[in-house]
């Protein structure tokens, strides 16, 4: 293969994981190339208000921060680039990249910051009221409806532990779970919680026929699997909580993953299975799934890259 260009620190993506690395990289004077990916940047470009992010006494939209993460992480160094990763090559350092399909590139470091993409129903009304009261982030969002009904399909673990999150700020919650009792995935723990739990409501056999609403939320219309029967529930907001899925298919057989695709890495670090790789933000994280979180493991990853890249230099 015919490599374009040798790079010393590649970072992969461009959520908050992705900018606050290229920060720290550039400030370290690792001159970072940075590709943007399929969604420049990340989950956030498709959320409206964020008001966790510390520093943003007033809140902000959840562009706007990746404009300002952008432009910062440009104004310290780093090259920016419009692009997608489809092929890599991890056998032998440097590390082999392919762009586009089209060009390959060698780098001395990677961090992988691809992130995660939320798994949808996918019916229609879902995509349309999205961020208009449809939403993927029920520990993000669900402030925003405190007091009012809201709605939550969803029958693991993460879909209880959000329902509950809900019951404390939210008059009522609607669960709707597509099996029966015996086909809940939740841990014993969880469902007895969510059982004990007066305000939220639980559909079993149940699925969403469509959610309701022109401009925002209004209500969800709701089918019992075994009578057939529609049932309309008036709610603020819906929210799926249905799994995320890893963008970490390139990755696969190169690096060492969960059953579920998340990239492993070295607890207490961003290290991956091979030396020279690093992963941060939401394609390793399944647990807190934060913009600060992702942020966070962003920094650690340039500081270990930089550690790396300290090291093969002398």
């Amino acid at each position: 293969m015919e490599i374009k260009e040798h790079i010393h620190c590649l970072i992969i993506g461009s959520g908050p994981a992705g900018y606050t690395a290229a920060i720290y990289a550039a400030r370290a004077g690792l001159n970072p190339v940075l590709y943007q990916g399929i969604q420049p940047g990340g989950q956030l470009t498709i959320t409206t208000e964020v008001e966790n992010y510390p520093g943003y006494a007033d809140g902000v939209q959840g562009p706007e921060m990746m404009v300002h993460f952008e432009k910062q992480a440009a104004r310290m160094g780093t090259d920016i680039r419009y692009g997608i990763v489809t092929k890599v090559d991890f056998s032998a350092s440097p590390y082999k990249v392919e762009v586009d399909e089209e060009f390959w590139l060698s780098a001395d470091a990677v961090i992988i910051s691809t992130g995660a993409s939320a798994k949808w129903l996918g019916i229609e009304s879902e995509q349309r009221l999205n961020g208009h009261g449809v939403s993927a982030c029920a520990v993000c969002d669900g402030f925003f409806f405190r007091g009012k009904e809201v709605a939550i399909v969803g029958a693991g673990d993460t879909a209880c532990e959000e329902a509950l999150y809900l019951s404390k700020i939210c008059s009522k919650v609607h669960m709707i779970v597509r099996k029966g009792e015996d086909g809940m995935r939740a841990s014993k723990v969880m469902q007895a919680r969510v059982k004990s739990t007066p305000n939220i409501d639980v559909y079993w056999n149940s699925e969403t026929d469509e959610i309701l609403g022109d401009n925002k939320v209004s209500g969800v219309r709701i089918k019992n699997n075994q009578t057939g029967i529609l049932t309309e529930i008036p709610v603020s907001a819906f929210f799926v909580a249905i799994g995320h899925q890893p963008n970490s298919d390139i990755f696969k057989g190169w690096l060492e993953m969960d059953e579920t695709g998340y990239i492993k890495t070295v607890p207490g670090t961003s290290k991956t299975s091979v030396e020279g790789v690093f992963a941060a933000g939401d394609v390793q994280d399944k647990v807190y799934r934060q913009a600060v979180t992702a942020a966070g493991s962003g920094c650690m990853a340039a500081l270990d890259a930089e550690r790396y890249l300290g090291a093969l230099a002398h």
